[in-house]
């Protein structure tokens, strides 16, 4: 059954949440996390993570706390997931070269393999995502998520410097 642009795909009404962008954002979150996770099973966290997965491979060897920042994320948050992804062998950390204390973090080769077997999926779903977008559309969506992002990144800063 389809939602009405208004409504939900029962028929109820959404009400005020229905002109709030934050609530269509997290719903298609929702959504779109449930759809990916049901195609990517036996994957273990590597489908969980694979935007993460995928900054660490663009980025060899950044400290944690820069990959934090990246996904929002406290540092002290992305710990426990670096712990998974390393007891998995996706990851491997390893002190810093300019600071034996902070810790670069590092794709394995076994990553790499995985992240690979991932990503026709990761297109796939992509593509159902996107169904019925053009390209002209789907590049102007984008442009719009990260417009909010950097909009809610500066109102944080203000907020925080006030």
């Amino acid at each position: 059954m389809a939602k009405s642009p208004s409504g939900t795909a029962s028929g109820l009404k959404l009400g005020l949440l229905a002109d709030l962008v934050g609530y269509r954002i997290r719903l298609l979150q929702i959504a779109a996390f449930k759809d990916f996770e049901e195609r990517t099973r036996g994957f273990g966290n590597a489908p969980r993570y694979f935007g993460l997965l995928s900054i660490i491979e663009a980025n060899p060897g950044s400290q944690q706390s820069h990959l934090a920042e990246a996904i929002h994320l406290l540092r002290s948050s992305l710990v426990p997931i670096l712990d998974k992804l390393e007891a998995e062998k996706l990851v491997e950390r390893r002190s810093a070269k300019n600071d034996r204390r902070s810790k670069s973090v590092w794709l394995t080769p076994h990553g790499a393999k995985i992240l690979e077997r991932l990503r026709p999926l990761v297109e796939e779903h992509e593509r159902r995502l996107t169904y019925s977008f053009s390209k002209a559309q789907k590049k102007q969506f984008l442009k719009f998520l990260e417009q909010a992002d950097a909009d809610l990144q500066a109102s944080s800063t203000l907020s925080s410097a006030a």
